[in-house]
């Protein structure tokens, strides 16, 4: 009777130098390499549509990858010349993107603090869901969120799981409202702990 694959094996048939197997791959040039040390332990969520409010076109995709035509639009013309990038990206119907290697430090957080450390950046992974901070959010990104987070929790030592509105509050409020942390909770099976003070007092 053959053994049960390791944890690392089963890491390794879902990643390659970063890379998640069940991710459509678009690489972004916005990234760089993370600090000697760095210790990936925070998930990040993010809520983004282009322009705001607005789902289904290919806008987040030619940000992320420095394509967006800034003239297209005339919400464009007040993030001209912007350069950011996440890890992930999850659609409204579930479909998942990734534009950097978990390995490397994509541009999402900012200025940011959370579990005693600044510049988030460095040693957390950033998925953005395609959304409006405020308005919910669809059954298909929570069953991808429940998918991919324990996948990327093989990898890498996750410990903590915020909002973008948690490591950087007053500058940024997405998910928003409209997020259910303790839905994602439930689903994930994590401890109450790891995720903003909201989960962790019901």
């Amino acid at each position: 009777m053959a053994a049960a694959p390791t944890t690392d094996a089963r890491s390794a048939e879902l990643w390659q130098d970063g890379w998640y197997r069940f991710a459509r791959s678009l690489r972004s040039p916005n990234f760089g390499p993370r600090p000697a040390g760095a210790q990936i332990d925070l998930i990040v969520l993010h809520s983004i549509s282009l322009p705001p409010g607005r789902y289904g076109g290919d806008e987040v995709q030619r940000l992320f990858t420095n394509m967006l035509d800034w003239d297209a639009h005339p919400y464009f013309d007040r993030i001209r010349g912007l350069e950011v990038s996440a890890h992930f990206y999850v659609r409204r119907n579930g479909e998942l993107w990734q534009f950097v290697s978990c390995d490397d430090r994509a541009w999402h957080a900012g200025p940011s603090f959370w579990r005693g450390r600044p510049n988030c950046n460095d040693d957390s992974i950033g998925i953005e869901l395609e959304g409006l901070e405020g308005e919910g959010f669809e059954s298909a990104q929570y069953e991808t969120l429940t998918s991919l987070c324990p996948a990327i929790a093989q990898r890498y030592a996750i410990a903590f799981v915020a909002g973008h509105e948690h490591i950087a509050p007053g500058r940024k409020a997405d998910p928003g409202s409209g997020f259910d942390w303790l839905l994602l909770q439930q689903h994930l099976g994590w401890q109450r702990t790891m995720f903003p003070d909201a989960v962790r007092a019901r």
